[in-house]
């Protein structure tokens, strides 16, 4: 099928030419599969390429047959005297839309010859707006960075103790009573404060909640735009805001006693199928995700109905997967597929679910070893809320530390020892070796249908702090998600980011403009005591003086051009210089003949336990 005017290429291109970015076309996020510069560019002033469309060669083609294009998959080329775009379908028309606005230059479009798929299937953005509520405006800001990174999962994240976020028509107290609190500081709320929730409409109140047609809209705005939109509404933990409203729904019957529905109790599966029934109304996706996550089930432990529960099934942790199967169960009676929390994985879950592996990468590992289908979502790696830079630098974060090198570090698939091991290590904050940790099978490998970043929002609380630290992260979890694992590397994709971010920030995004820090990493030299120094920045490009003698580096110090060999008991210290003056930190390391000095990201529980450890 040929298509030449009816998709908005042209449209998308011209409203671009007016604003050419100067940068050369070699900066793609993610980096295709594929791609090969010939020379040249095609050019894009409104009458040429006006032009080029109404005489066809401008040319988009929809070929399903393709022996070289998968689903979403694209081939562009850009040729002096005209572009063709064959894609697999229309979400891959859409991507080499992207694809074209990205290489727009003030030249024109380098001529290139590109052909693209994604690497998973699911490549997943998690945003939580119960601890803080952000609005639909807000979300369409978000979605049009995700579509322009080639992302198509936003994981919306609606329920949980911060607050109730979408209107239930058969259960109106939800967000009557549910969706707003005393407080919008979330320390001051939840650690240092009552943990109350007041009534919609109670002046001073903080919180919100999306009506019917706000969730309409979102949804439409992100199916405009190739984004599969998956509603999260959490059982059974997580739920203090519910019993506020409908207290007989946990096992006290009192609220403010427990985050927990009471299992035992008919009505909770009532309350479940009824709002999921309106749930799936508003939302397409074949996938609900029903949380599944830190039930504490202290509650259950002095509850009668729990109990009786308890005793039929055989212990507390089966009451739990009893809830989840009914929610399995319910909605693949209504042809949807349950997506949890990597607890779920304590089910015998249908072949159809999917779990969403969040603390490391066991739970995804084990998922796809039974058998079941995951997604890799390490907390301790691709966490948005944690700190991306030295927190004495940084507005307050969960006490983490995953700065963008360790997120595009991660590798999705572990399916050998070195691989698992080398996510373990960033998992953990030190060395782990091979031997020490499971790794996928290589026939399961299939199983992994992708990679999610996820937004926790505790410490977010505007739509400018949410960017910050979402921005550039986020194109680290793009490219996890397209670019195949041997197309990454870390040193290229460092000089792509830096030259994304001007555009970010040019499109009103308040995008993190990365760290200043040095990195110094150290490997023995087998032929005797010395080793191999590397100084890494995020920065591109950069200018790092360093010096061996364990002064601080100046303006006239060494410019480090790569790595170097040291004797062992030298001292290396380095920093970024800007203006010729330091820019960042001091790094230092002392270097000895008997230990590889690698960087792991180790977890962070205060700043002050970073400035203790920093080099």
């Amino acid at each position: 099928m040929r298509i030449i005017s009816e998709i908005s290429v042209a449209a998308s291109l011209l409203f671009a030419v007016a604003c050419h970015d100067p940068q050369p076309g070699a900066d793609l996020v993610p980096l295709p599969a594929e791609m090969t510069f010939t020379g040249g560019y095609f050019q894009t002033d409104s009458v040429s390429f006006a032009r080029g469309v109404a005489d066809g060669r401008v040319v988009c083609e929809l070929d399903a047959s393709s022996p070289n294009l998968s689903r979403e998959g694209y081939g562009l080329e850009v040729r002096s005297d005209g572009i063709r775009i064959t894609a697999a379908d229309s979400a891959g028309l859409f991507y080499a839309r992207q694809t074209l606005l990205q290489l727009l230059t003030a030249k024109g479009i380098p001529c290139v010859k590109i052909t693209d798929n994604p690497r998973f299937g699911y490549r997943g953005i998690h945003l939580d707006v119960s601890r803080h509520f952000f609005a639909k405006e807000e979300v369409f800001k978000i979605l049009d960075e995700m579509a322009r990174y080639k992302l198509n999962v936003f994981h919306l994240h609606l329920t949980d103790n911060g607050g109730w976020r979408i209107q239930i028509d058969r259960y109106p107290l939800l967000t009557r009573l549910g969706a707003f609190r005393t407080e919008a500081d979330w320390l001051k709320w939840w650690e240092f404060g009552d943990r109350r929730y007041v009534p919609e409409g109670t002046p001073g109140a903080y919180g919100g909640y999306y009506t019917k047609d706000d969730i309409r809209q979102i949804v439409a705005y992100a199916a405009a735009r190739y984004i599969e939109v998956i509603p999260e509404i959490e059982f059974p933990a997580h739920s203090d805001e519910v019993f506020i409203g409908y207290p007989e729904l946990c096992c006290s019957g009192k609220p403010y006693t427990s985050g927990e529905f009471c299992v035992g109790n008919p009505a909770t599966f009532e309350f479940m199928d009824g709002v999921l029934t309106e749930v799936m109304e508003l939302f397409p996706s074949r996938r609900i995700h029903i949380g599944g996550d830190e039930a504490r089930k202290a509650a259950w432990k002095t509850c009668p109905k729990c109990q009786l529960l308890a005793k039929e099934l055989g212990g507390l942790d089966e009451v739990q997967c009893y809830l989840i199967e009914h929610a399995e169960k319910f909605l693949a009676e209504h042809g949807r597929m349950m997506v949890g929390w990597d607890e779920i994985l304590r089910n015998n879950l249908r072949p159809t679910s999917v779990a969403i592996s969040y603390r490391g990468q066991r739970g995804a590992i084990e998922a796809a070893n039974r058998g079941y289908d995951a997604v890799m979502s390490p907390g301790e790696i691709i966490y948005f809320d944690w700190y991306q830079a030295n927190p004495h630098t940084q507005p307050r974060a969960m006490s983490g530390f995953s700065p963008i090198k360790k997120m595009y570090s991660f590798e999705p698939v572990p399916d050998t020892p070195e691989r698992a091991a080398a996510n373990e290590s960033l998992v953990k904050g030190e060395y782990v070796a091979p031997d020490s940790v499971e790794h996928i099978r290589p026939n399961a490998a299939s199983h992994i249908i992708g990679v999610q970043g996820c937004t926790w929002a505790e410490f977010i609380g505007t739509p400018e702090h949410l960017e910050y630290m979402m921005f550039p992260r986020l194109l680290a979890i793009a490219e996890l998600g397209w670019t195949p694992r041997e197309r990454r590397l870390w040193a290229d994709f460092r000089r792509r980011v830096n030259s994304q971010i001007p555009r970010l920030l040019a499109r009103g995004i308040n995008a993190f403009t990365l760290s200043n820090d040095v990195e110094i990493t150290a490997r023995i030299v087998r032929e005797g005591r010395k080793a191999r120094v590397t100084l890494d920045t995020e920065k591109y490009p950069a200018e790092v003086r360093y010096t061996l003698d364990g002064s601080d580096p100046t303006a006239g110090s060494d410019i480090y051009s790569g790595p170097f060999v040291v004797e062992a008991g030298t001292t290396v210290k380095a920093a970024l210089f800007v203006g010729g003056k330091p820019a960042g930190s001091i790094a230092g390391l002392y270097v000895d003949a008997c230990h590889n000095v690698e960087n792991y990201y180790a977890y962070l529980e205060t700043p002050e336990v970073y400035a203790s450890t920093n080099r």
